[in-house]
């Protein structure tokens, strides 16, 4: 019985491997369009969302049978109950990146008016925050859930710095206004993407611990 039940285990943390990289893959074709302003890449990565948005429902279904058939011990039902929370997170950051990539295709007809700089920085700095914090997840890496946790402060910086130049580029000339309104929002984005990768984090920590800052 209890050999089923490792295989089960097993298999759960198989598919969060499984839907972490889905959303580690749209997030790498997001950034990449939004740099490019490439309408093809976006239409790829808004893709992804239905089979992440699937890629939930099977792990809810598995973790909810394995804590009504099962009866799992205490560390057991922490990773399962932990990994109900992840898949929300990880739900949303997929979300988000089709969030980001019709913004994108909207924007693709037009150029930038500046360079952009602190936006992809931002989304280079969010997507190893969801890579790391899937990793220390993968490795019951205790150490690598807490530095995901301390890197957010270098997502929330760059979000005022993003915000900063939309404002001086909107003072400058009104008519980048529209624009400026949607790269903003692209930035809360990610700045929101980094809040999901925390959220992980920390109950990537909980299922190992047992402590939670919300517990």
């Amino acid at each position: 019985m209890r050999n089923k039940f490792e295989e089960q285990l097993t298999l759960l943390s198989n598919m969060l491997i499984e839907m972490g990289e889905l959303i580690e893959k749209a997030i790498t074709l997001a950034i990449e369009a939004l740099e490019k302003q490439d309408i093809v890449l976006a239409k790829q990565a808004i893709a992804f969302d239905m089979e992440i948005d699937q890629k939930e429902k099977d792990i809810e279904s598995l973790c909810l049978k394995l804590i009504l058939q099962q009866q799992p011990i205490a560390k057991d039902l922490r990773f399962i109950s932990s990994a109900i929370k992840m898949i929300t997170d990880m739900e949303r950051i997929g979300d988000h990146a089709t969030d980001i990539s019709e913004i994108t295709i909207h924007l693709a007809d037009e150029a930038y008016v500046n360079e952009l700089v602190h936006i992809p920085q931002m989304a280079e700095a969010t997507a190893k925050m969801v890579t790391d914090s899937i990793d220390a997840f993968v490795k019951s890496d205790l150490e690598l859930a807490k530095a995901v946790i301390e890197s957010d402060d270098i997502i929330d910086d760059l979000f005022v710095t993003v915000r900063r130049d939309l404002i001086e580029m909107t003072h400058a000339n009104s008519n980048n206004g529209e624009q400026a309104m949607d790269l903003l929002m692209i930035a809360k984005y990610f700045e929101r993407i980094g809040d999901h990768a925390v959220n992980i984090a920390e109950w990537v920590i909980y299922s190992i611990t047992g402590e939670h800052n919300n517990v």
